[in-house]
Order: C-alpha cells, then structure tokens, then sequence
C-alpha cells in the first residue's frame, strides 16, 4: 500500500512537472517574435553624465555591472543618452564626437556584446536634440541604418523641439519606427514623448516598445507644484507614481510604460536629476522606488554610479525577488486598488497564478495597515512573503502590516 502511495504521488509530481514545463514553453514560445517582452533593465546615462558621457565612461559601466552582478541580475543594457553626437560628415552621416568616443561606436557596441551586455543610443524627431546636438529629423533611414550597422540593440527617440500636437509626434515616431525595421538589425524602440500626447494609446501602433508617460523624474520623492506644471517643474518619485498607476490597462509583453529612470542611489547629486528641487531621498524612500516601479511592469533604468554603490543601493538595485515582479513573464501592470490620504494598495497577478502585493505609506508617520484580500479580489492563497526582509507567513483574508512612512511593503502570496 505504502508503494502504490509513493508510486502515486510520485506520478503527480511528474505529471505537475510536465505541466509547468510545456506551460512555460507555450509562454516563451508565444513572446519569440516580440521585442522587448519583459521590460527592458539597464543603465541610462543621463542623470549622472548628463551629456558629458564617453566611451570611457560606457566601458566602465559596462565592467561595473558585469563585475558588481547586475547584468546577471537582468540589468544587461547600456542606454547612451544625449551628448554622444559629433553632427554629420560629408555624406550627411551622424556621426559620434570624435574626442568622447575616439573608437567609434561600432568598436564601442563590439566591447559592450562581448561582456554579454546590449547597448543603447538616443536621437530626438526634430533637428536638434534636447540638449542642442544632431538629431534625426529627415534623416531616418539613414540615422537607423548607421545606428544598425554599429550594433546597437535600442534606440531612445526624444521629443524636444517637436510641435505640440499629436498627429504630428504619430507621423515622427512612425517615421523612424519604419526605419527601424528596414535596418537589417532588431531594435527596440522607446518612445519618449513626456505623456503629455497620451502615447498608451497610439505608440504601440505607431511602432514603439515602450513609451514615457510623465515628466522627466527627479531625485525626490514628491513635488510642491500643480501637476499641470511638472513637465517644467520636475517630477518627485510620487508624482511619477499617479501619472502611471492608472495606465495599467495599456502595459503588457512588448509594450510598457515607461516611468522614467531610478534615481535610487543618487543623493542629490547635481545635475539633470538634481534640478528643479530634486533634493535627495532617503532609503526608504529609493526602496519604495524600486518596489513601485517592479509593480507597475516598469523598464528599470539604473543612473547612479554602478561603479561605487554603497551597501543600502546595491541591497536595493539587487533584490532578484523584487526584480523577479518586474520580470514576471504574464507583463501585468499592477492595479492600484486603494488610493487614500495616506496609503495605497497595489495588486499584480503573476504567471504561475501567486500576487504581489504592494502597500505604500504616503504618510509622514509609521501605520499599521490592514486590508482584506478577498476585496482585493485574491483568494486562496495561504502564505505570504516579504520581498524585502524575506521572511513567509502564514496568509490571511485580513492582511495587515507594520508600514514605515514612505516605505512600500511587498509581498508575494502564494
């Protein structure tokens, strides 16, 4: 008797197994074809170089991250913002700046591959980009061939000096999408237009992988301005937050949105990300960052230095069960679910059937918040873990916790 229980058992083990493993094929199998099927992870330039960046600089990131575990960790692109461009030569070529990157860019995406990293570029759809270099207007194909033809993996495509209607940025932002494709190269496409022409409803047609929904963020937690006045005015970690929490309906496998880069790590560093009162945040609050932007299915962009991370930063940018919600092959944007004068609740199906729950304090004082699952629509689960000190309980349909001010608490329940 005690053999045919064995053999039982061991029977629909196996059969589970089998299962989960034809399950998880059929999934990869469906998203071959699809650029950008999980959100992208990387290092962006822009709020530690600005556009100061050189070749210099991209291979020391990209040893940094090779060396410190984060392209292991799913971080495996080098985004190169604005800066690199040297204008065009004879033939109407862009060109790199030949003092920042003396190489060339070719030379440069060759160094980048072989350390098992990809690699970024930027360009903007008018003449001249945001900070005032060579940009890609009437020259797309072009544009998109040399940068094929050098091996980048990703192009970042801004919207400065760009009229401010939206049947304009579509016929843009097509424009180089088609170019893209004609370039003999796979390139994922990030549409960064500032949300203010509401891209989740046109940029996934228009050819785009992934799409800005907000302002540009800024190294704090929330802004003293009107939201009307944040693309002028920069947006804090929160701002960012709620221009991006009710667009879960639009984000899935090959089409994200995009809430700008972590400023986890940067302490107020001067620069593009310490404008416009961009003060510095705590831990905690980078901490919230991160779990925020892993629920909201978010592309994570690192733009601290990689290079020298203090202990709290890499804990942070380092969390594989965090990054593993991000990652999540189903591509769910969290729903917030409750949204109060000082907290908020946030729930993300997951491919193997758990959730993750996200609790945010918004408050300037420690609460003990306690929600109810089944109004939350989660049943059946029966145990908890916090992705943050690691530690599982035991589930119940009344849910509560111990929440740091602007800590965000997550918990996978399964």
């Amino acid at each position: 008797m005690k053999h045919k229980m064995e053999k039982r058992l061991l029977t629909t083990i196996a059969a589970l197994l089998f299962v989960q493993l034809s399950w998880s094929q059929v999934v990869n199998k469906k998203y071959d074809n699809i650029l950008a099927p999980t959100p992208p992870m990387g290092y962006m330039t822009w709020n530690f170089f600005a556009d100061k960046i050189t070749e210099a600089d991209v291979k020391s990131l990209t040893d940094a991250m090779v060396s410190n575990g984060l392209r292991d960790l799913g971080f495996n692109y080098i985004f190169i913002d604005d800066g690199w461009q040297g204008g065009r030569d004879n033939r109407n070529n862009i060109i790199p700046d030949p003092v920042k990157f003396p190489t060339g860019m070719k030379a440069l995406c060759d160094y980048v591959h072989s350390k098992g990293m990809k690699i970024g570029i930027y360009s903007d759809a008018a003449p001249l980009t945001c900070a005032g270099y060579t940009a890609s207007l009437g020259f797309e194909e072009q544009d998109a061939k040399s940068f094929a033809d050098w091996g980048f993996d990703y192009l970042k495509y801004d919207y400065c000096g760009a009229p401010a209607d939206w049947q304009t940025a579509i016929q843009r932002y097509s424009k180089m999408a088609d170019a893209l494709k004609k370039s003999g190269r796979s390139i994922v496409f990030g549409i960064c237009e500032w949300g203010g022409r509401e891209p989740w409803l046109w940029a996934g047609k228009a050819g785009g992988q992934l799409w800005r929904v907000s302002a540009d963020v800024r190294d704090k937690w929330k802004s003293q301005t009107a939201p009307q006045d944040r693309n002028n005015l920069g947006g804090g970690i929160l701002d960012i937050l709620d221009a991006n929490a009710g667009l879960y309906a639009y984000a899935g496998p090959g089409k994200w949105n995009d809430p700008d880069m972590l400023v986890v790590g940067l302490y107020g560093k001067k620069g593009p990300s310490g404008d416009l009162g961009g003060i510095g945040c705590s831990d905690t609050e980078y901490q919230s960052q991160m779990s925020l932007w892993c629920l909201m299915a978010s592309p994570l962009m690192i733009s601290c230095d990689v290079r020298n991370m203090n202990e709290a930063t890499k804990r942070i940018l380092t969390n594989s069960d965090i990054i593993a919600i991000d990652q999540d092959q189903l591509g769910k944007q969290a729903e917030r679910k409750i949204k109060t004068d000082t907290y908020q609740v946030f729930v993300k199906p997951l491919a193997n059937g758990d959730f993750a729950l996200g609790i945010l304090n918004t408050s300037d004082k420690e609460q003990n918040i306690q929600v109810n699952l089944a109004s939350l629509d989660i049943t059946g689960k029966t145990k908890a873990k916090d992705l943050w000190s690691k530690q599982t309980t035991q589930g119940k349909n009344d849910f509560s916790c111990k929440v740091q001010s602007h800590e965000t608490r997550v918990f996978r329940l399964f």
